[in-house]
């Protein structure tokens, strides 16, 4: 079982971010690539997608999110997988976070 410290309110960036109306949206979709990710298994932004029912770019973007310090800063792996032609990647939040960790 993975225990969260709860963090002190940690928002979100970019510049078309409001507060107001992603908020909830954001951490609610970060929340959920979070549990499924926890258990340390390899997978493609395409299976992630498949379990959650998020778009890849949300996805992609919510793992650079679990990597910040404000996040947790949880160690998220990639490498390719199958063929590198192709350029497919796979990820894994295996890590301990950095300082303490996040609550959603």
């Amino acid at each position: 079982m993975t225990k969260i410290k709860k963090a002190n309110n940690p928002d979100f960036d970019g510049s078309n971010y409001v507060r107001d109306l992603d908020r909830v949206r954001l951490s609610g979709q970060m929340k959920s690539i979070f549990y499924v990710m926890k258990d340390y298994e390899w997978r493609t932004l395409n299976e992630i997608a498949m379990i959650t029912g998020f778009g890849e770019a949300s996805i992609s973007a919510q793992l650079r999110n679990l990597r910040k310090e404000r996040f947790g800063g949880y160690i998220v792996n990639k490498r390719r997988r199958g063929e590198k032609e192709k350029g497919i990647w796979e990820y894994s939040l295996i890590g301990k976070p950095i300082q303490g960790e996040f609550e959603f």
